[in-house]
């Protein structure tokens, strides 16, 4: 997840956990083709992996048709960036490559960049029922509960796929109904300023 950057702590790499990580590569088929913010201790395997300091995960191509992405949480001050930053290229690698993404990410439904990359692009969301998600920590999985609630968030056009898979753990919800609905709302506003 943190690609080499911290998050909470100077000396911890977050990874995801072994059964998202064995539920990602069911959702894909077996195989992740990209995972642009791995790190040396990651166990997603992907056949393309990004890791700081010598590749830019944010910087770096795309174009790959299964993507998983667990972002840092936090910010790199280094580089001006946030899990905004993360999900905008997420929603960009599925509307320019019709890559299928994956994202392990704190829920957030206030904020700008759920309602803009979120809710107005992804097809659906898995609220996970997990309290505290354990992350792997430095790759190890030692008991710590994450303080926030996670969701993984899919971008893609096989919608019922994940559904499939992700339904054993969370609340798997449909919003591609939003997409048409926040062009429509979009719209309406231009009408009225014209």
């Amino acid at each position: 997840m943190s690609a080499g950057r911290s998050i909470n702590t100077l000396s911890q790499s977050w990874g995801t956990p072994h059964k998202y990580v064995k539920a990602v590569r069911e959702v894909f088929d077996g195989h992740i083709d990209l995972d642009p913010c791995s790190n040396k201790y990651s166990i997603v395997r992907a056949r393309v992996e990004y890791c700081l300091p010598e590749h830019d995960g944010l910087k770096e191509s795309w174009n790959y048709p299964a993507i998983y992405v667990n972002p840092p949480y936090g910010i790199d001050k280094e580089r001006g960036t946030t899990i905004k930053s993360w999900l905008a290229r997420c929603a960009n690698a599925y509307e320019e490559y019709h890559s299928q993404v994956l994202a392990l990410v704190p829920i957030a439904a206030n904020t700008t960049h759920w309602k803009k990359y979120v809710f107005t692009k992804a097809k659906s969301i898995c609220f996970l029922y997990d309290t505290r998600l354990r992350f792997l920590e430095n790759g190890k999985d030692n008991g710590k509960g994450a303080p926030m609630a996670c969701a993984m968030i899919y971008w893609g056009d096989n919608p019922h796929r994940f559904f499939e898979v992700f339904i054993e753990y969370g609340a798997v919800v449909d919003i591609s109904n939003l997409i048409g609905e926040q062009i429509g709302a979009d719209r309406k506003t231009l009408e009225l300023f014209h």
